[in-house]
């Protein structure tokens, strides 16, 4: 029996995300904090698995394949108990077991993950081979939205249809932002959920951020994987990058950045500590900051990062031409492309 509900789960990952980002000096909060819940949700109320026997067979498997979100399960696995919470604080430092990407050296991990479009071939293959053994156990993998604009993905989309693993549950963290924009800007990937239909899978979209749309729908998932003619299951969860932080929520900018010491980490936990539920201890701020430095009009807080609106097609231009008014050279080409001597 897990210690922590759902909800405790979440917010225990939230806040070692915040802690494991900010002592290493890691990226990629924004898809930790999108992710936090769909995570304590399969943790909590649906895996099927035992802390203290890792490779216990008849385990549910599972796998991130949005590896860069791997703080998400390191907590998860920290807090129902496969290793000491304690070595949550070595996250990505040099020689520490919890590398930046999902590590299989971990008890609990069972692929390791980083290099995307991975994921999903191999819980296909880890469904099937599990099917043609005649073994119980599901297993369950949660992608990324732009991990999608992968053709390795769609091959195992037609993959697991074509032979009913109706034992594989596919979750997407449907957030909406990849890499430097938002998705649609980046390759339009809707009608998201018509797309999986048209391969075969059942489909259901849910608010992923929303604990009980989850829970139903994994209830749900049960029951459709039951059906006859089998087919696998993918749950779109649409979800907030940087969920859970205001100041973090849907800015691309965290995608990559670390809360650093003064008001990004400061307003990072203060505002975790506005939701703290009952019965969960902060092991790094117990009792929060008491005097938390905040955002200035100088800091750079609230403003749109995406591509589509910081890349200004003129820039190179522009440098062009303020460099050789200066003077300065264009290395072997002047201004109108003559080879300088």
């Amino acid at each position: 029996m897990n210690k922590w509900n759902s909800q405790q789960l979440a917010w225990k990952i939230r806040r070692h995300g915040i802690e494991m980002t900010h002592r290493s000096g890691g990226s990629h909060i924004g898809a930790v904090l999108s992710v936090a819940d769909i995570m304590a949700v399969l943790y909590a109320d649906v895996l099927q698995y035992r802390p203290k026997e890792p490779d216990w067979e008849e385990r549910d498997r599972f796998i991130l394949s949005k590896g860069h979100a791997g703080a998400s399960v390191y907590a998860a696995l920290a807090e129902c108990g496969f290793f000491d919470p304690e070595e949550l604080t070595t996250h990505d430092q040099d020689g520490s077991r919890l590398s930046g990407h999902v590590s299989h050296y971990l008890p609990g991990i069972d692929f390791s993950t980083g290099s995307l479009g991975h994921g999903l071939s191999a819980a296909c293959g880890m469904a099937y081979a599990l099917k043609k053994d005649g073994k119980p156990g599901r297993v369950f993998t949660v992608l990324g939205d732009g991990e999608c604009d992968e053709g390795s993905v769609w091959e195992a989309v037609l993959f697991a249809n074509h032979f009913r693993l109706n034992n594989l549950i596919a979750v997407i963290d449907h957030n909406h932002m990849q890499s430097l924009d938002f998705q649609e800007n980046t390759l339009e990937m809707e009608d998201f959920g018509a797309k999986w239909r048209a391969f075969g899978w059942h489909v259901l979209e849910i608010n992923g951020n929303e604990q009980g749309e989850l829970k139903a729908a994994f209830e749900t998932a049960e029951e459709r994987r039951r059906e006859t003619p089998h087919k696998p299951v993918v749950i779109i969860a649409n979800t907030i990058k940087g969920c859970g932080v205001s100041f973090m929520e849907n800015d691309i900018l965290w995608h990559y950045r670390f809360p650093h010491d003064g008001w990004e980490y400061d307003c990072a936990v203060l505002e975790l500590h506005q939701v703290k539920p009952n019965g969960v201890e902060d092991p790094y701020t117990p009792d929060g900051i008491k005097n938390p430095e905040t955002p200035t009009e100088a800091d750079d807080i609230y403003k749109d990062h995406t591509f589509t609106y910081t890349w200004n097609t003129s820039y190179p231009e522009q440098m062009r031409r303020a460099k050789a008014a200066s003077g300065s050279s264009f290395g072997m080409w002047g201004q109108k492309g003559e080879k300088e001597v």
